[in-house]
């Protein structure tokens, strides 16, 4: 029964790991990665369809995206999409091409997208606490009803908790990294 509390708790860990692998990755850096346009939607045929669905999109150079539109017509609502989001980005057709140059960061924005990741590491940490306390209630529940012991609740809880602090290891790590990379000139 412990064992199955402390898996559930594991798992909830590991979702919200991926969910900031993910958040992180729409964070841009200077450099040019398809990840960037991940969340971008686009109003195809009346329905919002993901950019992945409608375009192919590739890493030209170390700082360009190129996406080659599979229909040819959604060229100029594709290049809309990418205008009106938050990303900053000024994309050119060349044909039947769309380009995308990765503008150089300056120092205000690379504190801002580093304050943004900051943010998105501590909704991760509170999320991996949630779970703790969410594991934490079950092992009291399972005391209050007799089907484990006290003792069996404190080791429990004890390694509850270590499981907690290399979950939120693993998010300061991730954290250095992306700030390292935001950094980086």
């Amino acid at each position: 029964m412990i064992n199955d509390i402390k898996e559930e708790a594991a798992q909830r860990m590991e979702k919200t790991l991926e969910a900031l692998g993910h958040n992180f990755n729409k964070i841009r850096t200077g450099r040019a990665h398809p990840s960037l346009l991940d969340g971008l939607k686009i109003e195809y045929y009346g329905a919002d369809t993901p950019l992945n669905q409608v375009a192919n999109v590739n890493v030209e150079d170390a700082r360009t995206l190129s996406l080659t539109v599979w229909d040819k017509s959604m060229i100029p609502e594709v290049e809309k999409a990418i205008m009106k989001s938050d990303l900053g980005l000024n994309p050119s057709t060349a044909g039947e091409v769309i380009r995308i140059a990765m503008p150089m960061l300056t120092q205000e924005t690379r504190k801002g997208f580093t304050k943004q990741a900051r943010n998105e590491a501590e909704a991760a940490r509170v999320s991996v606490r949630n779970a703790r306390r969410d594991a934490m209630a079950m092992l009291k529940e399972l005391v209050k009803d007799k089907e484990i012991s006290e003792d069996d609740e404190r080791r429990g809880q004890e390694e509850v908790q270590k499981l907690t602090d290399a979950f939120v290891a693993r998010i300061e790590k991730q954290l250095a990294e992306k700030e390292a990379d935001l950094m980086e000139i």
